[in-house]
């Protein structure tokens, strides 16, 4: 049976009334843990006052070999 390891990467969503995200960073910290072997499965936003957004939580997994 496969097995997985999981890892969260929160992305800070800056600005006075949040929502703020640089893409280009984004972009780059989504790439190098895809070259690290990371798969993102999923994101979600997490809201703070009045609906805007604070974080971006991504989700990646990537198998673990067989030892």
């Amino acid at each position: 049976m496969d097995q997985f390891e999981y890892r969260t990467l929160f992305t800070d969503a800056k600005g006075v009334f949040g929502g703020n995200v640089n893409q280009n960073t984004y972009e780059r910290e989504l790439t190098e843990l895809g070259k690290q072997g990371w798969e993102l499965v999923s994101t979600v936003a997490s809201a703070q006052s009045y609906g805007s957004t604070r974080w971006i939580i991504s989700i990646f997994k990537r198998k673990i070999d067989d030892y």
